[in-house]
């Protein structure tokens, strides 16, 4: 164990955010999404919902603000009527760690080309549709 870390994040999360670099994209993936078929590093977090997990990874992890945005939400399918109400709380996390950042929304299969050239996939127990996003990881910088 080790002061703060969340405890949330397991070594193998923790690692793989260390060895991302600026640019990488980390991929928070629902319980539907198909990671294993998309991505060779595959983390699971199966018991862990989304919004807990991305609290705790943005505890430690900057956002890309060299990028026109710095996270990506899977857009919902036309002719869906899912209102995915779980976008308003990672809206909210990530403001709470990062009130300049930008949030876009990718069409479903460009987000399954972006998840390939990701440098990781969690996929997680999120059962809510459409609870998909990508992080774009940013630099740290010396105060």
């Amino acid at each position: 164990m080790l002061n703060k870390i969340p405890k949330l994040l397991s070594p193998e999360l923790v690692k793989a955010m260390m060895e991302m670099g600026h640019g990488d994209e980390l991929v928070l993936a629902d319980a539907n999404f198909p990671g294993h078929a998309l991505h060779s590093r595959v983390i699971r977090c199966d018991g862990t919902g989304i919004p807990e997990l991305l609290d705790a990874i943005l505890e430690l992890f900057p956002l890309d603000h060299y990028a026109d945005y710095q996270a990506a939400l899977m857009s919902v399918v036309p002719g869906d009527s899912t209102v995915p109400v779980v976008w308003d709380t990672y809206k909210e996390i990530i403001s709470g760690h990062d009130k300049e950042a930008v949030i876009t929304h990718e069409e479903r299969f460009a987000f399954y080309t972006r998840a390939r050239s990701a440098y990781a996939i969690v996929v997680t127990g999120e059962e809510a549709l459409y609870g998909n996003i990508i992080l774009k990881k940013g630099v740290i910088k010396s105060v």
